[in-house]
């Protein structure tokens, strides 16, 4: 159903070559470091599906820069928060207690879309080995943006997200919304005494799989898109609008992105409780 929604909002085949012309029309440049978040049924019909987009953000970008990709495993954390869908109380232990321990060469992404699914097997692609946060990278400094990633605090200073600031990279918004831009939590990570929360998940210790119990802050995704907003109508247009096959695209600096979101994070706090 997917497909035929996207051959239907597609007037032309997409292909790795349009697909490298849009990029370079949004404002994506080789030797570019760019963290990517993205819909493949957005983009209209994509002949190679997720490995064309994948090979066309390489072409783009080639390997004198970084293409940086979000592989998320939001299963590999605490079961007694599962929501979407939740599972019995009675089922918990048994969860913390024979979940396979993270593989950053095998464990799937878990709600991330077929793209960065695809990119993580890509030849050459690292990834992260965060249980639940994990990044996969590619490109010149790859080593660099997903080695030591600290098990606390995922998305905050020891993270691969820090990386990319740290590499004043840019963020690509490929058919999705602001509430997609993992960046926005390195700036949660900024504010001071940001609520905290205790995860989970299952990793290896000298060789041993435990379950692991640490501290992260409390996400809030939920203001996302009305931060995305405050900042795209911030002075100096620092978001760069267009389509890339049919899908309505954002790209803009990360830095710009979560140095505003700091400040607007300060102005308007999100008065939760800590648990």
């Amino acid at each position: 159903m997917n497909e035929q929604r996207a051959i239907l909002r597609s007037s032309n085949v997409v292909t790795v070559d349009s697909l490298a012309e849009d990029l370079r029309a949004i404002g994506v440049r080789a030797g570019d470091t760019l963290i990517v978040h993205s819909s493949l049924s957005r983009i209209g019909w994509v002949c190679g599906g997720p490995v064309a987009v994948v090979q066309a953000l390489m072409e783009t970008i080639t390997p004198q820069g970084n293409l940086v990709m979000p592989t998320h495993t939001g299963d590999y954390s605490e079961p007694s928060k599962w929501m979407k869908p939740p599972v019995p109380e009675s089922w918990w232990e048994t969860i913390r207690k024979t979940m396979p321990a993270f593989d950053p060469k095998v464990t799937p992404t878990r709600g991330m879309g077929a793209i960065p699914e695809c990119f993580r097997t890509f030849a050459g692609v690292l990834r992260s080995d965060h249980p639940a946060l994990s990044f996969a990278a590619w490109g010149k400094d790859a080593e660099f943006i997903v080695t030591d990633h600290s098990l606390e605090f995922g998305l905050g200073e020891r993270s691969p997200l820090a990386r990319v600031y740290d590499l004043d990279g840019k963020v690509l918004l490929l058919g999705v919304s602001y509430d997609s831009n993992t960046s926005f939590h390195l700036a949660e990570n900024r504010v001071p005494n940001p609520p905290l929360a205790w995860e989970g998940a299952p990793v290896l210790e000298n060789g041993v799989r435990v379950w692991k119990k640490y501290r992260e802050i409390a996400f809030d995704t939920d203001r996302f898109d009305e931060l995305g907003e405050a900042f795209e109508a911030s002075p100096g247009r620092p978001v760069t609008n267009g389509r890339i096959g049919v899908a309505a695209s954002k790209l803009f600096r990360q830095r710009d992105g979560v140095d505003f979101a700091v400040e607007w994070l300060k102005d308007n706090p999100a008065g939760r409780e800590e648990y």
